[in-house]
């Protein structure tokens, strides 16, 4: 590796990338091209970056295959950067499989923390701890340890575990300040910061009252049958009944919350359920159906009475009802807290992590660019969609989470 070479690497270490840039902007020998890319990461040139990437990839040639697995895991992360989470992790995990072989321990742990992030991201919370629990990060570079301790921070505020998130990210500010990395100081600090924000409401007659994550965990372990509408669906204790995919039940079931100890009239019920204003007779017929569903899948946690109006919802076990709204209202709440955090996603992105179809997504991107509440840039494919940031309370719960059913 000649000096330039080693300064630039260097420097790109340090959280320089102008400094590397000056060292190997003219160059167009494969490891240039490749710190080159790793630079234009830095800042923000992802389509850049991914261009120079691929070139050097393809300089190496099969014959350097260390140097070409680091290519693989830099742009990994580019394409993390950039959202496009919808090709094959395979790539990836042959990359870090030869980094380890080659005692390439630290871009090998790199390129594992990659894939844990992109899980992450898709909200398959569980497959991302079980990756986690396998990584050895001791001994590694104080860049990659804050790192390691960001993603299982971000993991346990995802799981709510507010006390192991807090830990982690005690242990992320200590090795982000031996890193001495701005950047990873900045995240470790907007990570904390999460934890004070309000991230939900807790809704009741007397009005709503804003909760943070610690009081939303409390909330959902003291046995209170709890209608969550960040994630929609019911925890009584240990159980959980995820209604997502079943938003008519997940209507009822809001409704009976809202209204308990009192019962909903079957009007109401219809409106809320169903969207019209004007039933009729086969409406009625489906809201009985439908409450037979309900009541069957919430037979566990309470039941479901008629009453001389509507139906009332009855706990069992003496447990009291409770109602955690979102801090932002509407139907795409989801949709904004993924784009909040900066990034530019593609709609096939949004689709992949929301596990809903890309129409569904286009037209709900189409409502909220209407309303001005998201901008597109680019056309076609290259077409990404951006959010302002949404200030002054967290996301955390509506972000996607494969949450476990007992």
């Amino acid at each position: 590796m000649d000096s330039l070479i080693a300064a630039a690497a260097r420097a790109l270490a340090a959280g320089d990338p102008l400094g590397a840039l000056k060292r190997v902007a003219l160059r167009e020998d494969p490891p240039a091209l490749a710190l080159r890319g790793i630079a234009m990461a830095q800042l923000g040139e992802h389509p850049r970056a991914r261009e120079l990437l691929r070139r050097a990839a393809q300089g190496f040639g099969s014959h350097e295959e260390l140097a070409r697995a680091r290519c693989v895991v830099a742009g990994a992360e580019v394409a993390l950067a950039m959202r496009e989470l919808g090709g094959s992790p395979r790539a990836l995990a042959a990359a870090a499989a030869t980094l380890e072989a080659r005692a390439d321990r630290a871009n090998a742990l790199q390129a594992r923390l990659i894939a844990v992030r992109r899980l992450l991201l898709l909200g398959r919370l569980g497959e991302a701890a079980t990756a986690l629990a396998a990584l050895d990060a001791g001994g590694g570079p104080p860049a990659l340890l804050a790192l390691a301790e960001l993603t299982a921070a971000e993991l346990a505020l995802r799981s709510l575990h507010t006390a192991v998130a807090q830990a982690a990210l005690v242990r992320a500010h200590e090795a982000a300040g031996r890193a001495g990395v701005p950047a990873l100081l900045a995240e470790v600090a907007e990570a904390r910061a999460a934890l004070e924000r309000p991230a939900a409401r807790r809704v009741s007659a007397d009005g709503a009252q804003a909760l943070g994550l610690a009081e939303v965990a409390a909330l959902l372990e003291s046995g209170a049958l709890v209608a969550d509408a960040c994630r929609r669906g019911l925890r009584a204790g240990g159980h959980w009944l995820p209604l997502a995919r079943r938003p008519v039940l997940f209507a009822l079931a809001l409704s009976l919350a809202e209204a308990w100890p009192g019962d909903v009239d079957r009007q109401a019920l219809i409106a809320n359920a169903f969207r019209t204003r004007e039933p009729d007779e086969t409406h009625r017929a489906r809201l009985r159906v439908e409450i037979g569903r309900l009541r069957k899948l919430v037979a566990e946690m309470a039941s479901i009475e008629a009453t001389a109006r509507g139906f009332v919802l009855k706990p069992h076990d003496g447990r009291t009802v409770a109602v955690l709204a979102p801090p932002i209202a509407g139907e795409q709440a989801s949709l904004l807290a993924l784009l909040a955090d900066g990034a530019a996603w593609s709609t096939s992105a949004l689709a992949l992590a929301l596990d809903a179809s890309q129409r569904t997504v286009q037209r709900a991107l189409a409502e909220l660019e209407a309303e001005g509440r998201v901008r597109a840039i680019g056309r076609a494919r290259a077409q990404r969609w951006l959010s302002p940031p949404l200030a002054g309370f967290t996301t955390i719960l509506l972000l996607p989470a494969a949450l476990p059913s007992p």
